[in-house]
């Protein structure tokens, strides 16, 4: 039995970047027939939206790419046991620093841009005082990030690329 490899994506409200980028990495893996191998959610280091839709300009940054994350509710980082993760992916310092004086386990977070070549220890900027094209930029970002995570699942579990298929 193969145990579901768990994934969560944080940013500080969980209503712009992480649900996207869990919206994304979600696809990606649907994509790739992968989807039931893991378990991705999202949530925020601030409880202040909790329970609140994404913001509309990033639930309309994904529509061309048929992602639909409106039905996505933000959470707390307070609420969950961040230990039970395998992996953490953050979208800034601020994001990395909450994560490491609450939690244990370092090796576990991560920028999301650290596993793309030339952008280790880059930020996602929060795109919501910006304008529909910072959130275009950022879903950007996410999907290369996304894909580059998935290249690095395929390394550390080495299973998962003989059982990944595309989708046509």
């Amino acid at each position: 039995m193969i145990n579901t490899i768990t994934v969560i994506f944080i940013c500080y409200e969980n209503i712009c970047r992480s649900p996207m980028a869990e919206g994304i990495f979600s696809a990606l893996l649907a994509s790739r027939n992968l989807l039931n191998c893991f378990s991705v959610s999202s949530a925020g280091t601030v409880p202040f939206q909790q329970g609140y839709s994404p913001d509309q300009r990033a639930i309309a940054a994904l529509c061309p790419l048929g992602i639909d994350i409106s039905s996505t509710r933000a959470r707390c980082i307070e609420d969950l046991d961040m230990e039970a993760y395998d992996w953490i992916f953050v979208m800034d310092h601020e994001n990395y620093e909450e994560i490491c004086r609450s939690f244990i386990s370092h090796e576990k977070v991560h920028l999301v841009m650290d596993f793309v070549e030339g952008h280790y220890g880059e930020e996602i900027p929060d795109p919501y005082y910006g304008t529909p094209e910072d959130f275009d930029r950022v879903m950007n970002d996410l999907v290369i990030a996304s894909e580059q995570i998935l290249v690095r699942m395929f390394e550390y579990y080495p299973y998962l690329a003989t059982q990944a298929t595309r989708k046509n």
